[in-house]
């Protein structure tokens, strides 16, 4: 049956393939971000552009009803909308930590509760949060970047035990290194909010180290997370959780098993990528 399928952070990376290959499956993708000009290239492939800031949340609403005017029914919600903002705790200003926040977790909380009621009507859904392994081991200088995809598993965790009796799945897609825009711009905010800092001479070794990882060939393409995502949101029996991307499964794995000193230790050496 052809679904309809609502993805945030549709503009670039990993929600636009989720969205391209979603739809070259023949189902319904409203595909969403806060700047519609960089939606239009996907109405090509049938796919609906929508204006949503998941941080308003008069724009959820407004996104969701036109959703539902038009379809009468969202069956997949996918919340990808983020953005990684590294610093030390001590140097990220609380509104920065607050942005993140909003964006990173309460958005897709937010639209989760909004879409939730609709879902229920119909007797089923999935819900599909883009976490990551920063969700499941911090960096050195992840700061409240690791912070918001560590609260994503638990809001995940959540809802996936409260809703299953109504029918709806939550998965958590926990990519590891993607080769997308993500490192450059992680970088320069390192960079920015160190500067004059005791941890500006490490954080510029941090940031170089994901300028060259990020500009290198050995990262997954986004189109690996969109298989995952495909995956969760149309197989009869979809994953709890997914470790798309390189290096993922074997982070966890490893951060599972090595004492939290080793861990730490091996995080604080320069260039250990």
């Amino acid at each position: 049956m052809k679904k309809v399928i609502l993805i945030s952070g549709g503009s670039s990376g990993i929600g636009c393939e989720a969205a391209r290959l979603l739809a070259a499956k023949g189902h319904k993708v409203y595909a969403a971000a806060r700047r519609l000009e960089r939606l239009e290239p996907l109405r090509e492939q049938g796919i609906v552009p929508l204006k949503l800031d998941v941080t308003s949340t008069e724009s959820i609403i407004s996104c969701i009803n036109e959703v539902m005017r038009a379809e009468g029914r969202i069956d997949v919600l996918v919340n990808n909308a983020g953005y990684g903002s590294l610093g030390p705790v001590e140097c990220v200003s609380m509104e920065e930590a607050r942005r993140q926040m909003d964006t990173n977790l309460f958005g897709a909380a937010e639209l989760s509760k909004l879409v939730i009621p609709h879902m229920r009507e119909q007797g089923s859904g999935r819900i599909i949060n883009i976490s990551s392994v920063a969700g499941r081991a911090c960096v050195l200088f992840g700061g409240w970047y690791n912070i918001s995809k560590y609260a994503i598993e638990a809001l995940s965790d959540n809802l996936r035990i409260e809703l299953k009796s109504f029918g709806i799945d939550v998965s958590l897609i926990e990519p590891g290194g993607i080769k997308t825009a993500w490192g450059g711009i992680a970088a320069d905010n390192l960079e920015q909010s160190t500067a004059g800092s005791v941890y500006e001479e490490t954080a510029r070794r941090e940031a170089a180290m994901f300028r060259k990882g990020y500009g290198g060939s050995f990262l997954a393409r986004p189109t690996v997370v969109a298989r995952a995502i495909a995956h969760a949101a149309l197989s009869r029996r979809p994953r709890a959780r997914y470790h798309p991307g390189t290096g993922a499964s074997a982070l966890v794995f490893f951060h599972s098993l090595l004492p939290a000193r080793w861990w730490d230790a091996i995080m604080r050496i320069p260039g250990r990528l």
